[in-house]
């Protein structure tokens, strides 16, 4: 004969529930599927007299119904024996003391996170001032000025990216012209294209463009590099050796992209132009000679000179952050992925932090 673990009755005021036989780990499925059948449309009273035995699996489950039930209808829980109260109370109270924890443990999380970008603060401002010092010595004794090393990362940096920036440059040159024009061709406002064009690459694009790019093609190659000679121990060596790795590994790189980085800009800015040129002469009909031609009235030198500012302190960002990430590397090579994205993600961020602090200098100014 088939064992009724549960029951219940409907009377006039209240529903009746009546618990038996064994509700133990081998009887929970069917248990389970009997309470999922019990109506919540008025009070219930649950009685416990008739369970035989029990073991935590059935007293936890006790506990989950008992806790749906009551967010549908008042319960009241009788018959129950001295050792289901206990049982009862012991496993109520290690579920609040797991909810407990689990407070604790989100709020250590924030603490943690926090505390971690204090400590990244606090590096990289001693690194700045490591670097700052490498940078006097090297005027005090000229001679360690390592030249080749900067025309070598120039050429890395600035002349191996002239390709990826001008492709960038060019579409989303097309893609202001192409948007603008739409918009513009409803108000018969077609030449204003070029002041759109030209005024929005030079003064914010073109800078912004370059940076992002050199942040995630030369400022992860910063990161890597330093990353893989500390794995090497390479810069161990050099400190061992008397040598000052800011001033050997860090100074060319920095210097190399704050020249690297204004030459980007001006070719990122003409190229850029140029993408705007030729989708206004797609999608308006403006010829090159008018483009150019209201080129010279709208283009004056200030906004060319306010987006080249930029570049130097972009430079210094993207290569100083690519640096501090690469000497954090630890002694394993999934340290070095970790930092390189690091590197990007705080360079780009950065990047645009401090471009937004110049517009608003810039329109404080009156620029």
């Amino acid at each position: 004969m088939k064992t009724q673990f549960l029951t219940y009755e409907v009377n006039q005021d209240y529903l009746k529930l009546s618990a038996k036989g064994e509700w133990t780990l081998s009887n929970v499925r069917q248990i389970e599927q009997k309470l999922r059948q019990v109506p919540c449309s008025k009070k219930i009273v649950w009685d416990l007299s008739g369970v035989e035995d029990f073991d935590s699996s059935g007293v936890l489950l006790f506990i989950e119904y008992l806790e749906r039930f009551k967010e549908e209808v008042e319960v009241d829980v009788v018959g129950y024996s001295n050792n289901q109260k206990e049982m009862y109370r012991l496993l109520t109270e290690h579920d609040e003391a797991l909810v407990e924890a689990r407070k604790v443990s989100e709020f250590e999380k924030i603490g943690k996170t926090t505390m971690e970008v204090l400590v990244d603060i606090r590096d990289y401002v001693t690194f700045l001032g490591h670097l700052f010092l490498a940078f006097i010595n090297i005027f005090k004794r000229p001679k360690d000025f390592r030249y080749k090393e900067i025309v070598y990362h120039i050429h890395q940096s600035g002349f191996n990216a002239l390709v990826i920036i001008g492709l960038t440059s060019f579409l989303v040159g097309m893609v202001i012209s192409y948007q603008g024009s739409v918009q513009l061709a409803k108000f018969g406002a077609d030449m204003f294209i070029v002041d759109t064009v030209a005024i929005s690459i030079t003064r914010e694009l073109g800078p912004m463009i370059t940076a992002i790019v050199i942040a995630g093609r030369s400022g992860s190659a910063y990161t890597a590099e330093i990353g893989a000679m500390k794995i090497t121990e390479e810069i161990a060596a050099m400190r061992t050796m008397g040598f000052d790795p800011y001033a050997f590994l860090v100074l060319p790189r920095i210097i190399a992209l704050m020249i690297a980085l204004p030459l980007l800009i001006f070719f990122s800015d003409v190229v850029g132009i140029y993408g705007g040129m030729v989708a206004s002469k797609m999608q308006l009909g403006i010829s090159m000679t008018q483009f150019v031609d209201r080129l010279y009235e709208v283009l004056e030198v200030k906004h060319y000179l306010l987006g080249m500012i930029k570049g130097p302190v972009f430079a210094f960002i993207i290569a100083s952050v690519g640096c501090f990430r690469g000497f954090q590397v630890s002694d394993n090579t999934e340290s070095i992925g970790l930092h390189t994205t690091a590197s990007v993600v705080n360079a780009i961020f950065l990047v645009i932090a401090f471009d937004a602090l110049f517009s608003v200098i810039y329109t404080e100014l009156g620029l």
